[in-house]
């Protein structure tokens, strides 16, 4: 069994978390619509891509755990992976409290999952759950009420994921990502 711990909030331990693939096969996406120009909600209906592909976060320029710490003040930060024995097999980065992170709302009871990666090797074997059960016990250490999660309708199995983790769908954002067009941000929230 996996266990996960905590560690210190630094460059180092962010290129170690890094080190952990966070790429993953793109075979379906969520066809995202809106519904009577939104007032109906949006429709999401997956379908298959004619070509899948490999998606990597961490291969966009200026993207990825080794560029963190020279964006933003990570001293609020939280650190969470995990180990099968001394082997590193996946990990959760928290922001939390931290001026310039768009993503906070400007609000202090809320955290954001920032990035949750498994090695590929150890992915549908509950390591995603336990991390995601422990950066929700970081965040209630932390006094949040909410927990924020992004993701995009390309990520089918992170969509899941999340949905099966207790998060909802609250927002949808179609032009967030003017340089990748036929992808659309989604923001999950899950109250603490």
């Amino acid at each position: 069994m996996a266990n996960v711990r905590e560690e210190p909030t630094t460059l180092a331990s962010l290129l170690e978390h890094g080190n952990v693939s966070i790429s993953f096969l793109v075979e379906s996406r969520y066809r995202v619509e809106s519904v009577r120009n939104g007032l109906g909600g949006w429709g999401l209906t997956e379908e298959p891509v004619e070509h899948p592909y490999i998606k990597d976060y961490d291969e966009r320029d200026g993207e990825g755990p080794r560029h963190w710490a020279s964006r933003f003040d990570i001293s609020n930060w939280g650190i969470l992976s995990a180990f099968e024995g001394q082997e590193r097999i996946g990990g959760a980065v928290i922001s939390f409290n931290t001026p310039g992170v768009y993503m906070l709302e400007g609000r202090t009871d809320l955290a954001v999952l920032w990035d949750i990666r498994v090695h590929p090797e150890y992915r549908h074997q509950g390591i995603g759950a336990l991390l995601f059960a422990r950066v929700i016990e970081w965040a209630n250490a932390h006094r949040c009420t909410t927990l924020k999660v992004e993701t995009q309708n390309i990520n089918v199995p992170a969509c899941k994921f999340y949905a099966r983790m207790g998060c909802q769908l609250r927002a949808i954002h179609p032009d967030a990502y003017p340089d990748l067009p036929d992808e659309v941000q989604l923001l999950w929230y899950r109250p603490l």
